[in-house]
């Protein structure tokens, strides 16, 4: 009885799309072990954090010496982008006041972790989309490709960080926005993510790979983003309201790690559906990541054909992937 029905609920996801297809990325996003990725690249996201708010406060700094309220202003909208935590940051993360070595502390230590974050982008989008090692970009073209990306979307960020403001950070700051600016400014928001990450996907993914392929998780990305500022404001003016929103230092640093997390899982999922998508990836079989006496479908054996694919480090290399039929009993009874 229990495989009969097994047998009956895997029959019905693989006619119908709206079931089988969200089975097929959470499939792929732990075969590739999408929430190490993700932690990876939350890792050098949290290393990046600090220097950032560093040298965004001594630009500050220097460039508006003597205009210490609108540093502040510009400061704050900044953080709106860290809504649970911005409270936090704001009292534990100050100006310089303009110094040299700051600004050179910061810069150096911000390089390392934002050409770490884009090192780990690109480890997740070239593995989300089977890349073989040989046709992924040298060491010194990959860094290349992230010090790009970080000039581009130096501008991007800027746009965001208003945008933001305007949004999620406003009411927090004590301005008083109209429901229809505030809805227009999300709108521009939620396009402004979607070029930033469209631009993303492109630089830190293999070449070999169509922009067109890339649109769907820029959207989702795109849209996810700017949820979750959403939510988050919606938590520290709720949930939070009248109490403390984090426990010291410690709770500033867990939650701005699960922050950073739950931002880089939206990333990987998004380009997860970017590979279903392009690469027809669904439907799986049911059980195929619980046991071996399973009957592969064709999207199964694309997805571990890709898997076997990437691994490859040679041009010369080559992988031979073939199916036998599982051994035992008909995994159908």
């Amino acid at each position: 009885m229990p495989s009969r029905v097994l047998a009956a609920v895997d029959g019905y996801q693989r006619r119908h799309r709206w079931l089988g297809f969200p089975i097929a990325v959470v499939y792929k996003f732990f075969d590739d072990q999408g929430s190490y990725l993700a932690a990876l690249i939350a890792y050098y996201g949290f290393l990046s954090l600090f220097p950032l708010l560093l040298l965004l406060v001594t630009i500050l700094g220097f460039a508006l010496d003597g205009n210490p309220d609108l540093q502040a202003d510009l400061f704050n909208s900044a953080l709106a982008q860290f809504p649970v935590v911005g409270t936090q940051l704001r009292e534990n993360v100050h100006s310089l006041t303009g110094s040299g070595a700051g600004l050179a502390i910061g810069i150096v230590v911000l390089l390392y972790g934002c050409l770490g974050v884009a090192g780990a982008l690109q480890n997740a989008f070239n593995r989300a989309w089977a890349v073989p090692h040989h046709r992924r970009p040298n060491p010194i073209v990959a860094r290349l490709r992230s010090l790009l990306l970080l000039l581009v979307l130096g501008a991007g960020v800027l746009v965001t960080t208003v945008l933001a403001a305007l949004t999620t950070g406003a009411d927090a700051y004590g301005a008083d926005v109209g429901g229809a600016l505030r809805m227009g400014a999300i709108v521009l928001a939620v396009l402004a993510n979607f070029g930033l990450f469209t631009i993303a996907f492109r630089v830190l993914t293999a070449s070999e790979i169509a922009t067109r392929d890339l649109l769907v998780g820029a959207v989702v990305a795109a849209v996810g983003w700017q949820a979750m500022q959403i939510l988050g404001t919606y938590f520290v003016t709720h949930s939070l309201k009248g109490t403390q929103e984090a426990y010291g230092v410690f709770g500033l640093v867990l939650g701005l790690i699960a922050w950073i997390y739950v931002l880089a899982l939206l990333t990987v999922l998004a380009t997860e559906i970017n590979v279903v998508i392009a690469r027809h990836l669904w439907p799986r079989a049911l059980l195929t990541p619980f046991t071996d006496s399973v009957e592969l479908t064709g999207a199964d054996e694309r997805a571990y054909t890709g898997y076997a694919g990437s691994e490859a480090r040679k041009g010369f290399e080559v992988i031979d992937v073939g199916f036998e039929k599982p051994a035992g009993d008909d995994p159908e009874r």
